[in-house]
């Protein structure tokens, strides 16, 4: 079955475990690389690696449909010298160590799709961003740049290869939305900040969808925008968040107290208080069909308790890669 088997690395937290249980809904067998061990089913199977050197996972990659990069420490903490080495080194090395990967291999995968982040283009104000625009600046630039130069620099003649550089991945199951829907349910959902910095959001089901269009498609290549047509502002995000949870008023949060309380949660406050306006040209241009291009019908969905309830049942019924606490795979916008 080999010629149906994706390897996704990195693929134990939110968005490796909505991915995984996409890929094997789509009739694909499923390795997942986390540096746990954690439960397999049918269709998805676990495999222990490093996410540095090789090892028995790389095995997993000769013959197989495509390989998908989502290792990656989180950038969700303190940016301390420590943190930011860690965040640098996961995503470049994990970079390299797949690419010797597929260069060993006799009949190598067919694609790779690596992750980015749409945080390339740095704090862009209302300045709009295709996958042409400049690079910013600030260490959220750096990680990217160093992380996408370690992907670009990969010698793969054999094998296609995707960069999606990914924004803020709405989903019910994880990432920032459950968080910032607990908070506007007590009230506490107001406008971050100025509220002017823009969020490029995107529904996991249509990252998914992305995902699989970039497998599939021979003609996917290159970098892509991996976000929705639709970008809003954090004010009209929060607005609509309100809304979807029948909360209609809160307090705005000014950036002394969002930075406070970044401090106290061991986080940092621009991932709060920056943002950038992405589009995603490429894949308009070649005809991607997004499912949910309407904030208002992607919060609709995701918050709906009925729909949370009988997705959360029906996803007993498929197959899905384990959680593991170690989740390196945030790479939001």
């Amino acid at each position: 079955m080999s010629g149906r088997r994706i390897v996704l690395a990195g693929g134990s937290g939110f968005l490796g475990r909505a991915l995984a249980g996409a890929l094997a809904r789509a009739g694909y067998e499923v390795i997942v690389l986390a540096r746990k061990a954690g439960k397999s089913s049918t269709r998805v199977r676990q495999v222990v690696w490093d996410g540095r050197t090789q090892g028995e996972w790389a095995r997993e990659l000769e013959g197989a449909a495509a390989v998908v990069n989502l290792a990656g420490r989180s950038v969700d903490c303190r940016h301390t010298p420590k943190n930011r080495r860690e965040i640098v080194e996961s995503r470049v090395r994990s970079v390299e160590a797949v690419g010797r990967a597929i260069r060993a291999c006799e009949v190598p995968p067919k694609v790779l799709v690596q992750a980015g982040s749409l945080a390339i283009y740095g704090d862009a104000g209302r300045r709009v961003c295709d996958e042409g625009a400049p690079a910013g600046r600030g260490f959220p630039v750096e990680v990217c740049l160093r992380w996408e130069h370690a992907f670009n620099s990969l010698d793969l003649p054999a094998t296609r290869k995707v960069l999606l550089r990914i924004g803020f991945v709405l989903g019910r199951d994880g990432g920032a939305l459950p968080r910032l829907a607990r908070l506007a349910r007590l009230h506490l959902g107001g406008t971050t900040g100025e509220g002017r910095q823009y969020i490029s959001w995107l529904h996991v089901r249509d990252f998914c969808r992305l995902v699989l269009w970039s497998v599939e498609r021979d003609d996917a290549r290159g970098v892509f925008n991996a976000t929705g047509p639709s970008p809003v502002t954090n004010a009209e995000f929060m607005c609509e968040l309100r809304c979807a949870l029948k909360r209609p008023w809160s307090p705005r949060v000014p950036a002394w107290l969002v930075r406070l309380g970044s401090f106290l949660m061991r986080t940092e406050a621009d991932l709060a208080l920056t943002g950038r306006r992405c589009i995603p040209d490429r894949l308009v241009e070649r005809n991607f069909k997004f499912i949910y291009t309407n904030l208002e019908g992607a919060l609709a969905d995701l918050l709906a308790e009925g729909k949370s309830k009988k997705a959360k049942g029906k996803s007993e019924k498929q197959p899905q890669a384990a959680a593991d606490p170690s989740q390196v795979a945030r790479t939001a916008g």
